[in-house]
């Protein structure tokens, strides 16, 4: 009984060590240096980790380090994690990408710095609501023309059916952004795949 004990020792070792190990692994201080907003220790994990760490999931959020500054409205981070080729077009668990989250805080200069990094206007959330959408419904008109002179669709309709246009239009406050886009011209969308009803 003891040579089993001898034998199964080191096994419970490394165990236990790779947990331990894992949470001090580049990824994971990576995104605990974007969380806690610590410049220097985010450039040490990028640089021990490699380039592709920039765009490691956060398994708490779902999100990637580009989430997590755009939740929290931090356009320094937002250009450091760009500025290292962060992917302005991933998608976190809900399929939101940065753009997506930014029109729908109204954080219109991230915006601004993901359409100058060619983030794709019209990629959608699990929902089917795009950036255009997002901003539509937060009022933000600086977003909105942003966003359509990006060449965003004013017709692309969520998984509701209603487009950016409907939302605008059906607000009765009315305001900036119906205007905007009652006088945008109507584009016609491709088909769409999938069963038809």
């Amino acid at each position: 009984m003891s040579t089993w004990r001898y034998l199964l020792a080191p096994v419970a070792v490394v165990a236990l060590a790779t947990p331990a190990a894992a949470q001090f692994s580049p990824a994971y201080n990576f995104i605990k240096a974007v969380k806690d907003k610590d410049g220097v220790k985010a450039q040490k994990a990028l640089e021990d980790g490699g380039s592709t760490i920039v765009n490691v999931r956060d398994p708490e959020s779902g999100g990637m380090a580009l989430h997590i500054a755009t939740r929290r409205r931090d356009l320094g981070w937002v250009g450091f994690l760009l500025q290292r080729d962060a992917n302005p077009n991933v998608r976190d668990n809900e399929g939101a990408t940065p753009l997506v989250l930014a029109a729908t805080t109204g954080f219109s200069e991230a915006v601004r710095v993901l359409l100058v990094v060619k983030a794709q206007v019209d990629l959608p959330n699990s929902l089917g609501e795009t950036a255009l959408m997002k901003a539509v419904q937060a009022r933000d008109s600086q977003s909105v023309q942003m966003l359509l002179a990006a060449g965003a669709n004013p017709d692309r309709t969520d998984n509701t059916g209603a487009s950016p246009r409907s939302y605008a239009l059906a607000d009765t406050r009315g305001g900036p952004v119906a205007k905007l886009l009652r006088d945008v011209p109507a584009r016609k969308t491709g088909p769409v795949q999938g069963p038809s009803l």
